[in-house]
């Protein structure tokens, strides 16, 4: 593998790489969707959204139209998501609710001390 290749596909591979991104990248193989109808699907703020949408641009994995005032969004590389997402399923299993992020929480709650009560 020559050096720029590596480059190339790492930087990539740091786009896919943020969760916000991956459930992006989700809403839009289903379909096309507009800056705010993805805030309300996310639960994330629109400047947080936008931010995402920018690096997915950037990357050359989606795309964008005017609706409007609106921005909408779409896969430019809807074979590149769609077979990583699939390789994804096959290959990593879902784990049963993140029991690392379950036993943090639980170790903060109880060196908090007591509740009231």
């Amino acid at each position: 593998m020559q050096e720029d290749q590596a480059h190339a596909w790492a930087g990539l591979l740091k786009v896919f790489g943020h969760p916000t991104r991956l459930m992006i990248l989700a809403e839009l193989l289903q379909q096309t969707r507009c800056v705010n109808d993805m805030t309300e699907l996310l639960d994330r703020l629109q400047p947080n959204v936008s931010q995402h949408l920018m690096a997915l641009r950037d990357s050359g994995l989606v795309g964008f139209y005017r609706e409007g005032v609106s921005r909408c969004y779409y896969l430019a590389r809807p074979d590149l998501v769609r077979g990583l997402f699939d390789l994804l399923e096959r290959e990593v299993p879902i784990a049963p609710a993140d029991r690392h992020t379950g036993a943090r929480r639980q170790k903060a709650k109880s060196s908090a001390g007591p509740g009231p009560g």
